[in-house]
């Protein structure tokens, strides 16, 4: 797969504020898709669909424990699409300079104008 299609995965899996909970779970530690459910008012399996969803696009992973699989947090496709999302700092850096001088351009207008 090509980076876009895992990024486009990823941003996939991260539009959904059901995965996106689940994911903020999961970074305080290791929790069973049982575990994860609790909190939701909606079935296990509708759960396990996210978890399945998160784990595609390779932002958690689950290992088999005796009877359970615990889920944890994979870092590296959170880190790859914090990278992409970093290449446009630059430019709303200066949107935001902008925004700003533009702000206190009218302010100064309005204080002239009292």
């Amino acid at each position: 797969m090509t980076l876009m299609d895992d990024l486009s995965l990823v941003f996939g899996a991260l539009s959904d504020p059901t995965r996106r909970a689940i994911l903020a779970r999961l970074a305080e530690g290791e929790a069973t898709v049982a575990d994860l459910a609790r909190p939701f008012s909606i079935s296990l399996p509708a759960i396990s669909r996210h978890v399945k969803v998160l784990e595609t696009a390779g932002l958690i992973k689950q290992r088999v424990a005796a009877q359970t699989r615990p889920c944890r947090v994979e870092g590296e496709a959170l880190k790859r699409a914090a990278e992409y999302v970093e290449m446009f700092r630059p430019f709303w850096d200066e949107r935001f300079d902008r925004l700003a001088n533009y702000l206190e351009h009218i302010q100064s207008q309005d204080q002239e104008h009292e």
